[in-house]
């Protein structure tokens, strides 16, 4: 398996580690719960360095992206980040990432770490406009630093006042006496706080300095367990389970981020722009429990009248809300909010009712 920079500290820390798109990752310390509970009240320390990151770069870098992403990437302004998707050419979708405008002719893009080799590679074989392209996902490592209590740790270790950074921006420049590091106000737990991006042989500086000045505050290291279900009681995707290369922009509820703009003619837009205009066979809602029960991913989904209408495609026991919660596709006539569903969890159908995410307020 391939490690990070942080394996052998989360080893040490008595990680419970289990194997990950290919790396050594902690999957939990002190429990899952525990862990989202941390992130939502106080402050957590995620290592996300196994994470993907491309520079697109050159003049011709704005012409490939428009060609090869959803979102309107001309909208970025330096300094800005915006969340995006591959379409392939059957109007499934390759993989969901952001997008930073580093500076003039120069963007990155970070992508989920099981599809680095397959996102790469699509990205090389539709470069017809060339744009220069480069793999540096192995020259760089990060870290979430997630909760509302974030800003006030990270705050301590740079002169940019973070204060100043919305939601979906970024600055870079020192943090804790190294220069270049990307501060993000992004993160994958509704939370709030920033993500870090930096050379991997400063790593564990960072780590040591952002764990110091997080002390006060209750900060902990959290695994992918927990990163997991924080997700999910916001209601965000994970590829994987609620995107494929099968499940269009359109049908995910990702319409936001499928910009049909003049000029920007992305890969599949036609087929994309028709399930819009036409309607879809099948929508991703999400639902709440009212049985007691924990849905999981691939449970069927029926109507009250026992009707299959769709799959679960995530599901938990929400930490915060101590209810089952989950996501699946559903015909649309079942998409409505309140409408009553069942979902087969081990052979017993569990009541449970469409509401629109997130699940934790």
């Amino acid at each position: 398996m391939k490690t990070t920079p942080f394996t052998e500290k989360h080893i040490s820390l008595g990680a419970k580690m289990h194997e990950f798109a290919g790396y050594n990752m902690p999957i939990e310390y002190s429990g899952i719960i525990d862990e989202h509970l941390t992130v939502c009240r106080e402050v957590g320390v995620f290592d996300v360095s196994h994470m993907g990151e491309f520079w697109v770069k050159g003049p011709h870098a704005l012409e490939f992206l428009q060609k090869v992403t959803s979102n309107n990437v001309a909208a970025l302004t330096p300094g800005k980040v915006q969340y995006s998707c591959f379409p392939n050419e059957k109007g499934g979708i390759v993989d969901d990432f952001l997008v930073y405008h580093y500076e003039p002719e120069k963007y990155l893009l970070v992508v989920n770490a099981s599809n680095i080799e397959k996102d790469w590679n699509w990205c090389v074989s539709h470069n017809t406009e060339g744009a220069e392209l480069e793999n540096a996902s192995d020259r760089m490592a990060q870290l979430a630093v997630q909760g509302p209590k974030a800003i006030l740790a990270l705050q301590k270790l740079t002169s940019i006042n973070l204060s100043e950074l919305p939601y979906y921006t970024f600055a870079h420049g020192d943090f804790t006496g190294q220069k270049d590091v990307i501060i993000s106000n992004t993160g994958y737990t509704g939370a709030g706080g920033f993500e870090l991006y930096f050379y991997p042989d400063v790593a564990m500086k960072i780590w040591d300095a952002v764990f110091e000045a997080g002390a006060e505050f209750g900060i902990k290291p959290i695994g992918l367990g927990a990163r997991d279900t924080l997700r999910l009681e916001m209601g965000f995707c994970l590829y994987g389970n609620d995107l494929d290369d099968t499940t269009s922009p359109i049908e995910a509820g990702l319409g936001w981020i499928t910009k049909f703009v003049d000029g920007k003619n992305f890969i599949n837009r036609p087929m994309l722009e028709k399930q819009k205009a036409e309607g879809i066979v099948r929508k991703l809602v999400g639902f709440e429990m009212l049985d007691r029960g924990i849905p999981r991913h691939g449970c069927e989904l029926f109507s009250a009248d026992g009707t299959a209408i769709g799959v679960v495609t995530s599901g938990t026991m929400s930490p915060m809300r101590k209810i089952g919660i989950g996501m699946g596709y559903v015909k649309p006539e079942y998409a409505k909010a309140d409408t009553e569903i069942y979902i087969d969890v081990r052979g017993r159908k569990l009541k449970a009712q469409v509401v629109k995410p997130p699940f934790r307020k």
